[in-house]
C-alpha cells in the first residue's frame, strides 16, 4: 500500500521505479500494485457470481421449459433480471407448483 499512501519527491519516485522495472526484469515477474491486485480480486468475484447467476437461471430455464412448455419472453425476461436468491427459491418452488405461476409465487 505504500504505493499510494505517499507521494515520493519526484526524484526518489523516478529512482523507485527504476528499481522497480530492474527487479521485473530480474525476476521476469511485473510489479503489481496493491490497487491493482484488489481490482483485479474484485473483478475475478464479480466474475464469479455473475457465472454463478448465469448458471442458475439456465438451469431454472431448462426445467421450467420442461415442466410447463416453451417460455414466454416475459417470463425469459423475469429470469434475466432475477436475483440469485430469487432464482434460487423459483428453482426449489418448481418441485411442488403445479403451475407456472406458482413457480414464482414468493
Amino acid at each position: 500500500m505504500l504505493d499510494w499512501m505517499m507521494r515520493l519527491p519526484e526524484g526518489l519516485e523516478d529512482k523507485l521505479w527504476q528499481d522497480i522495472e530492474q527487479i521485473e526484469g530480474e525476476r521476469k515477474m511485473p510489479y503489481v500494485t496493491s490497487v491493482e491486485r484488489r481490482a483485479t480480486e474484485r473483478g475475478i468475484q464479480q466474475g464469479i457470481q455473475q457465472g454463478i447467476q448465469q448458471g442458475e437461471e439456465k438451469v431454472l430455464e431448462r426445467l421450467l421449459t420442461r415442466r410447463f412448455g416453451p417460455l414466454s419472453e416475459a417470463t425469459r425476461q423475469r429470469l434475466r433480471s432475477a436475483t440469485l436468491e430469487q432464482l434460487e427459491r423459483w428453482t426449489d418452488n418448481i418441485l411442488d407448483a403445479a403451475t407456472l405461476e406458482n413457480v414464482f409465487k414468493d
